[in-house]
């Protein structure tokens, strides 16, 4: 069937917002519609409602502004984690893997991306000012720098290495287990937690 040929209008909206999701082409959309169609009433209606409350009221933590059902996220308000570590991640996927390695007991602090012109991504773009201010607190020991080792990662690292290279904090990096290109949410978790456990000072990483 000719997908753009659809019987009905509700069908045909659906299949377009599906297709609006990255990665999802008109024939996948129109597969996961159908599938829904083939669930009970009640099943699809709670579906919805998940995605609604999700954008609704899901939070961003004021600490690291990691993605959190309160104002403070989990890993924040533990206070069996250690606070003087703080590990900067790109995104909310890279708190996920690092997470994932149970390797780590520091907090975060997420960008919200990195600098990147050729995207029209800036440093006033970034979660950068907060950072500098929870250094500032001097409650800090050590920051982490575990952006993905692109070009525009490294640039972000380097940007944040001159801005805290006169303060008291120990600034690392990941170890090399990480290639080179490398995106942190496709490292398996092995050689993740392995960098982070094997960290090298960030001025060592650059000599």
């Amino acid at each position: 069937m000719n997908i753009e040929h659809f019987p009905s209008r509700l069908l045909e909206n659906a299949v377009n917002e599906f297709a609006k999701l990255p990665g999802i082409g008109k024939k996948t959309a129109l597969r996961l519609v159908l599938h829904l169609l083939k669930k009970d009433a009640e099943e699809v209606h709670r579906f919805g409602e998940a995605i609604t409350q999700l954008r609704d009221e899901v939070k961003h933590c004021s600490h690291c502004h990691n993605i959190s059902d309160h104002e403070v996220c989990n890993i924040c308000s533990n206070p069996s984690r250690d606070h003087e570590v703080i590990c900067v991640v790109e995104n909310i996927r890279d708190v996920m893997s690092i997470e994932n390695t149970q390797q780590y007991r520091g907090v975060y602090h997420v960008l919200g991306g990195i600098i990147s012109p050729m995207d029209g991504i800036g440093p006033s773009d970034l979660e950068i000012d907060s950072l500098l201010e929870r250094v500032a607190t001097g409650q800090v020991r050590e920051i982490i720098f575990a952006l993905s080792t692109t070009m525009e990662g490294d640039s972000t690292n380097f940007y944040l290495f001159k801005k805290l290279k006169n303060s008291e904090v120990r600034i690392t990096t990941l170890a090399r287990g990480v290639s080179v290109g490398d995106e942190l949410e496709f490292t398996d978790e092995l050689t993740l937690g392995r960098s982070i456990v094997n960290r090298l000072l960030y001025e060592q990483s650059i000599s």
